[in-house]
């Protein structure tokens, strides 16, 4: 599985999506320095502690995520589904369903790590920016560290299944717009602000959709073996 895994990261050229990962860094931070700066002159959210930031920071890139984990979903299984140019790999002496895991296991995976290291580079930023510009009068402390990093891993795990749904929408339509698409509406449903509370920081809800997820990415290939790739 390890050697399939290679050879598809290397095929799929998957460490091109950095440059994507930057971009959204880039983007979430000044989204939040727009937030930030324009709080004290016009309202909005106000960033009143460190840990409600790092919670605020953790639904941005979690959704952010979840989404770039559809469209690595739609790029490396649901267009070669469409373009049938998967009958290709279909042919070689490998299982489909080891194949798809394959593909699917370089989302979660990749989908983890950027989560994580996007979420301490940008609470990194912004504690660095809370120096020079005192949005909030909190300290950081070794506590509040220890917490963020525990929530930063287990919304990396969340996010990462629940990156998985959209599959099930992709392979029932063959569509790469489905796929993105029913992955916004996702995000909109489990990050959207309520009353300044969303879903996403739920723990409990956001593990429980990310086995929803696991669960969804099964019921998807479970049957690959069985089914005509060309309809």
């Amino acid at each position: 599985m390890l050697k399939l895994i290679k050879l598809e990261m290397k095929k799929s050229k998957v460490w091109r999506n950095i440059k994507g990962v930057i971009i959204a860094n880039i983007v979430i931070i000044a989204l939040l320095a727009v937030m930030i700066f324009s709080t004290k002159n016009e309202g909005g959210v106000e960033f009143t502690s460190i840990p409600f930031t790092f919670s605020f920071v953790d639904g941005m890139v979690k959704g952010t995520f979840i989404i770039f984990a559809s469209v690595l979903i739609a790029r490396f299984i649901i267009e070669e589904y469409k373009s049938n140019t998967i009958t290709v790999l279909f042919m070689y002496p490998i299982s489909r369903k080891k194949l798809i895991i394959a593909k699917l296991l370089i989302v979660v995976v990749f989908t983890f790590i950027s989560t994580v290291l996007s979420n301490i580079f940008i609470d990194f930023v912004l504690c660095i920016v809370n120096n020079f510009y005192n949005f909030t009068s909190d300290k950081l402390t070794s506590s509040t560290i220890i917490r963020s990093f525990m929530t930063i891993g287990i919304n990396a795990l969340a996010s990462s299944g629940m990156g998985l749904i959209p599959l099930y929408f992709g392979m029932r339509k063959k569509s790469v717009p489905v796929t993105i698409v029913s992955s916004i509406l996702i995000v909109s449903i489990v990050c959207g602000d309520r009353g300044g509370h969303s879903l996403s920081n739920s723990i409990a809800i956001s593990i429980a959709l990310s086995i929803i997820g696991v669960f969804i990415a099964y019921l998807s290939i479970r049957n690959i073996e069985h089914v005509d790739v060309i309809k």
